[in-house]
């Protein structure tokens, strides 16, 4: 059976037509894998896989990912951030990638209810999937996600307990149910633009929904990676937000529902 790979015109283009009619039809494709971007297990047997291609000065590496995390592409990084994957990614020992992620980070968004002034309250956790540095720089200068954030509006959020204040000009837009995007001022003053784009809508439940559409705001929390992670369940989520908070961690933003 096919795999259910992509293999954007820009991957394809840098391994070669032969190269990627063979991914697609499973010959060098693992069934399995670690998604690169959230880093949990993918088969592309059952569900859609991106190829992501890592190219270093000397090295590329070809590493796979959800395609509902992030589009196939190429991804040009510092060789020496490539060196230490090499093995993992292309042998049976577990990947580890986060050498990779810091200068392409992928915004992870998850929904969820949280209880706030006893009213369920529709939320969107952000958490990039590593590192983010300030645009221009060379990372350096460590993870400033979380002032980049303050810097547009975002406050932070010491109390679970709370509702944020709302961030002016932002917006989540939801369309036929499901999540399409959040929504920044442009700095030209014109339409919104996207700051976190959906590669595919992202399906929330349907409580999510009803809680949405009765406050018709949005919470978006955000922490820098590895403060919150994949929470199977709310409670499980509630319980990493207020570690983050505490440990001051979070920021948060309420933000006015665009579209249905």
């Amino acid at each position: 059976m096919p795999r259910m790979l992509d293999v954007s015109q820009d991957v394809r283009a840098e391994i070669g037509d032969d190269e990627a009619d063979r991914l697609l039809v499973g010959d060098n494709a693992p069934g399995s894998y670690d998604c690169t971007s959230c880093r949990t297990p993918g088969d592309s047997d059952q569900e859609r896989t991106s190829t992501v291609l890592f190219i270093g000065d000397e090295t590329a590496v070809l590493a796979f990912a959800h395609a509902t995390c992030i589009p196939s592409q190429v991804v040009r990084v510092a060789e020496d951030q490539l060196q230490g994957a090499v093995r993992s990614i292309t042998g049976s020992e577990q990947k580890d990638t986060e050498g990779l992620m810091p200068e392409q980070a992928v915004l992870g968004i998850t929904s969820g209810l949280v209880l706030i002034e006893d009213d369920l309250r529709p939320a969107l956790v952000v958490e990039p999937t590593g590192p983010v540095a300030r645009p221009g720089t060379d990372g350096s200068g460590g993870d400033e996600f979380l002032q980049l954030l303050l810097e547009q509006g975002f406050r932070p959020a010491p109390d679970m307990n709370r509702l944020p204040e709302v961030l002016a000009g932002w917006s989540v837009l939801l369309a036929v149910g499901q999540l399409h995007a959040v929504l920044q001022p442009s700095a030209g003053g014109g339409n919104p633009v996207a700051w976190w784009q959906a590669h595919q809508p992202l399906q929330v439940t349907e409580g999510w929904r009803a809680a949405v559409n009765k406050s018709q705001t949005v919470l978006v929390f955000a922490a820098p990676a590895g403060t919150i992670g994949q929470q199977p369940r709310e409670d499980l989520l509630r319980d990493a937000l207020e570690k983050a908070a505490v440990n001051g961690l979070l920021v948060a933003a309420s933000m006015p529902l665009a579209g249905t």
